[in-house]
């Protein structure tokens, strides 16, 4: 190198910042693009001349197991103590950990015990505020959590389940292809080179969702519309949505609306009994009647979104869930209480749709939303 610079090897580490989180990626954390930049945004909003500052902006962003603070303690000790020539100008000792941190230590254990030297108990790395909503009932939340959550559900990119097409399609697999081999035979003076083939196309598969809106599913409704209203937008066509009460409501057309909220403002408007009763047995004889066999429920996968209250008589409900089993081709039943500890399915409409169904899945959270659509996807 010129000007008497030495020569960087492919063995010499990365300088700066950033080769910490190298340093901390080849001792076995999972160090991600997100967490450098996390860790990068949190210096530049502290002192970065800070040891202090440094270390715990680095902990809380880089460290997300328990299992990786010992690891993170011994990686940066050896990347940050100041040597001859060293990387660093982090030169002050490591005070104790600030007090929001500190404040979650019991009390009497802070600190180094003037008696017998035991060292305060570790602080373990917590899970963001979104992996928290994530696992959070849809019920409990706050004005503030429903509307991070609103955020969240518009994220969500449902794929929709494929089925397969009498359509043909040329492919690298599949039988032979006469018409494109011959014309393909033509173009090379008649020698016939190779053969070309077709298979069957997919197309996406029909859905249908029907969701109940009555008094006891009133926590969970506008969520679970909300929820609704991103499945249709990503597949219009194929996506068919119905609310449950004391009658059937199509709000199809209301959610096919670009924007969350007036699809929402739209679809309430068109629903006369939001918060009502629950006739289950009535109202999926009128979507069997008028909707399923006609086309929309055939060979589709249905979602009932429910907790299972039936007013009317459980036998009328199990026998219309009968006939949509034979209509479709997946059934699949989603109660908010079923996700909940100590949960039993008793109640009677759950009893008497339970030996038809193909999956009972809980509902309460965004994870488990996440859940249906990967049931959904791989029906």
């Amino acid at each position: 190198m010129t000007n008497g610079a030495p020569a960087t090897t492919a063995d010499d580490p990365i300088p700066g910042l950033v080769g910490f989180t190298v340093v901390l990626r080849h001792a076995g954390l999972a160090i991600t693009t997100d967490r450098v930049t996390a860790f990068l945004t949190a210096l530049d909003a502290l002192d970065v001349t800070s040891r202090m500052q440094t270390y715990w902006a680095g902990r809380l962003t880089l460290c997300s197991d328990p299992d990786d603070l010992p690891r993170y303690d011994r990686a940066f000790e050896d990347w940050f103590t100041p040597r001859q020539g060293g990387r660093t100008r982090i030169t002050d000792e490591r005070p104790p950990p600030p007090p929001k941190l500190a404040a979650l230590i019991p009390s009497g254990e802070q600190g180094e015990s003037e008696d017998d030297g035991r060292q305060a108990p570790e602080v373990h790395a917590r899970a963001t505020g979104t992996e928290v909503l994530r696992n959070r009932d849809l019920a409990e939340l706050t004005a503030a959590e429903r509307e991070h959550l609103r955020s969240l559900l518009a994220l969500l990119r449902p794929q929709p389940p494929t089925r397969v097409s009498r359509r043909l399609r040329p492919s690298r697999h599949g039988g032979t292809d006469p018409g494109r081999t011959l014309r393909a035979a033509l173009r090379n003076q008649g020698e016939l080179r190779e053969l070309r083939r077709r298979d069957r196309s997919r197309r996406p598969r029909k859905v249908v969702l029907l969701i109940d809106v009555s008094g006891s599913m009133e926590p969970y409704a506008d969520a679970l519309l909300r929820f609704a209203h991103v499945v249709v937008r990503r597949s219009p066509g194929a996506v068919e949505a119905f609310t449950l009460g004391t009658r059937l409501t199509r709000v199809t057309r209301e959610l096919r609306m670009r924007d969350a909220e007036r699809a929402l403002a739209a679809a309430g408007k068109a629903i006369p009994d939001w918060s009502g009763g629950t006739r289950l047995g009535e109202v999926m004889r009128a979507f069997v009647d008028r909707w399923g066999q006609r086309g929309a429920a055939r060979r589709a996968v249905v979602v009932v979104f429910s907790d299972g209250w039936e007013r009317g008589e459980p036998d009328l409900l199990g026998q219309q869930m009968a006939r949509l089993r034979r209509l479709a081709h997946r059934l699949v039943w989603v109660n908010p209480h079923a996700g909940k500890d100590g949960y039993a399915p008793v109640q009677g409409g759950i009893v008497a749709v339970l030996p038809y169904l193909d999956d009972l899945l809980a509902g309460h959270s965004l994870a488990t939303l996440e859940t249906l659509l990967k049931v959904v996807r791989n029906a």
